[in-house]
């Protein structure tokens, strides 16, 4: 019995024998200090390279530093638990450079245009030595051919995507999601190419007493088919995520399969939905060869996409870049800033909207 007890009071567990060495804040700085100046000494003392090598051999100095450091502290389990912490957040560190690096150079290159004769006026009558001249055109252009585009693509998506979650059994609906995924890889010119040989050479000229026409309406039945695949499976993947539970609750309680799918699937799965859809939409704003193939572009404004030649910011900026003006690369830069705003702006706008919904609350 005594020796029972003795047992027990030996496994006993308290807080002194609880706690265990922990690497303090101030070493595991010191250790990434150290070999940022051993790499940059190494880096520039060899002439070997610039900041980004230093950077990287530092990068690996630490992650050897912290290993030996953390071992002998915190022992070996710990020690490879902070080196693969370390190897994530480089990782993400990494992953964010070029974001930031991106936004930076979008904004510091392309507010130097950002005034009223940019957004107010077009490229119509603008020579190579005029200052002057804006994308107004270009952002009339841009809404209404992504706006059409979103008009046809989005419904047909999400219809099509409920089809295979739903509904779609057997080959048919196999092949189905097989052509979509093929859909999904095809480079933006064959649907370009698409586009022109179906309704500017064979559908256009039914309405232009025979002659084929550039319209904005065909560069949206382009950007269609670029956005239809990755709105279809975007949609089915959410549409899969809703769980079976809610379903089966509104089957039990009666409720039809189709007002199941509308007041209970659709509603959970709307926020992943608009990022799909968001998605496609921010892919069609900036594609650059179907609207260079079936709308031809156009320097004045063009309101009416069903007729005649229409700019799309995508496309001015790639004019804009080659032009031989030295303002036109100032143009180009203010036209690719334009267009990330307007993207950023749909975004934003399209995740609050789904935040209302009470279901995704």
């Amino acid at each position: 019995m005594s020796l029972l007890n003795q047992t027990d009071a030996d496994v006993v567990m308290t807080p002194q024998n609880i706690r265990t060495k922990k690497l303090p804040v101030a070493v595991n700085l010191l250790v990434a200090v150290v070999a940022l100046g051993i790499g940059f000494a190494l880096t520039y003392g060899a002439s070997i390279g610039t900041w980004v090598l230093a950077v990287v051999i530092a990068l690996i100095l630490y992650l050897v530093g912290i290993a030996v450091v953390a071992g002998r502290i915190e022992g070996r389990r710990a020690a490879r638990n902070r080196m693969w912490q370390a190897l994530i957040y480089a990782a993400c560190v990494l992953a964010i450079i070029p974001l930031a690096s991106v936004v930076w150079t979008l904004i510091s290159k392309g507010a130097s245009r950002l005034d009223a004769n940019f957004f107010n006026t077009s490229m119509n009558n603008i020579s190579a030595r005029d200052p002057n001249g804006g994308a107004y055109h270009a952002i009339i252009g841009t809404l209404e051919q992504v706006g059409i585009a979103a008009l046809l693509a989005i419904p047909l998506g999400v219809l099509g995507a409920i089809y295979l979650v739903e509904y779609g059994k057997g080959k048919f609906a196999n092949t189905v999601r097989f052509f979509v995924d093929v859909m999904t890889g095809i480079p933006s010119i064959v649907a370009g190419l698409f586009v022109l040989s179906f309704w500017v050479l064979i559908v256009s000229p039914w309405f232009n007493d025979g002659e084929p026409r550039f319209s904005g309406f065909a560069a949206s039945l382009a950007l269609t088919v670029l956005m239809l695949p990755t709105i279809v499976r975007s949609t089915e993947e959410m549409l899969r995520l809703v769980p079976g539970p809610l379903r089966e609750g509104a089957y039990a309680l009666g409720v039809p399969q189709w007002k199941t799918i509308t007041k209970v699937v659709l509603p959970t799965a709307l926020p992943g939905i608009v990022t799909g859809v968001m998605l496609a939409i921010a892919r069609a704003a900036g594609e650059t060869a179907p609207v260079l193939l079936v709308a031809g572009g156009a320097a004045a404004i063009n309101f009416d996409p069903f007729n005649g030649n229409q700019q799309s910011l995508s496309l001015f900026v790639y004019q804009q870049a080659g032009d031989a003006s030295r303002y036109a690369p100032a143009r180009a830069w203010t036209a690719a800033l334009t267009l990330v705003a307007i993207v950023l702006i749909l975004t934003i706008a399209a995740k609050m909207l789904a935040r209302r919904n009470k279901l995704t609350r």
